[in-house]
């Protein structure tokens, strides 16, 4: 115990973070090939069944669950994952970091996100799973079906920069904050994806697991340069020049 103890005690905190972050992405890749092995062989498609149904009123595949109004607030919600509002904010996010003079930071969220892109049209191209034909569609869709686009890219996104904003904040409560809003936006936008019908439920999870991983491994791979000096540092809040 006290070896343990003392090869800790000359541990950093953030390697200390990058290893517990690292036995996180571990469990996450491993959850993912597991799902991905169970949906190849067709064991998931009762579950997948069952819970697209329970967004459809019984008896009436076509009608969806809820007032008339909750299916145009999806279709809202929805587009929070869609390619051209995620361009739109990545745009944006570049371009503030580009300004403040944060280039290394600004040119590892554009790398964090067009990797994603290629890494979630690789799995759509390598599984090929179709659309759920079991309900009409709410709007068209025109890729294969896992993992789900929207909701792997909405978690790479809201994830990645939920992190980056948090190393701006000292607080553990601004923190918490911020990584709540990222995870809320994240799963309403793969909710909805179901209740659209334009997914199964196994390819918004297995979007949340890459996302969620890819986001983690990226936050890793800028943890690294930071501490090599290749990237700038956390920068507190309130700590900028006048």
């Amino acid at each position: 115990m006290r070896v343990g103890r003392a090869v800790l005690a000359q541990v950093s905190g953030a390697e200390r973070w990058m290893v517990a972050g690292f036995v996180v992405a571990m469990m996450l890749i491993l959850s993912f090939v597991v799902l991905a092995s169970e949906m190849a062989e067709g064991e998931t498609h009762a579950f997948d069944e069952r819970l697209l149904l329970l967004f459809r009123v019984p008896g009436s595949p076509a009608t969806s669950i809820g007032p008339p109004w909750l299916k145009e607030a999806m279709r809202d919600v929805t587009a929070l994952g869609s390619t051209s509002v995620l361009s739109i904010i990545v745009t944006g996010v570049i371009g503030f970091l580009l300004v403040t003079g944060l280039r290394h930071a600004a040119v590892m969220v554009a790398a964090s996100v067009i990797t994603g892109v290629i890494l979630s049209n690789v799995l759509k191209a390598g599984f090929s799973r179709p659309r759920p034909e079991l309900i009409p569609r709410d709007m068209a869709v025109y890729t294969a079906s896992f993992p789900s686009g929207h909701t792997t890219m909405s978690a790479l996104v809201y994830l990645t920069l939920g992190a980056l904003l948090c190393r701006t904040q000292a607080s553990i409560a601004v923190k918490t904050y911020v990584l709540c809003c990222a995870g809320f936006l994240t799963a309403i936008v793969g909710v909805s994806r179901v209740y659209l019908g334009v997914h199964w439920p196994t390819d918004v999870i297995a979007g949340w697991l890459v996302g969620g991983t890819w986001a983690l491994l990226c936050w890793f791979v800028m943890l690294w340069l930071q501490s090599r000096g290749e990237v700038e540092p956390e920068q507190q809040a309130g700590s900028g020049k006048a």
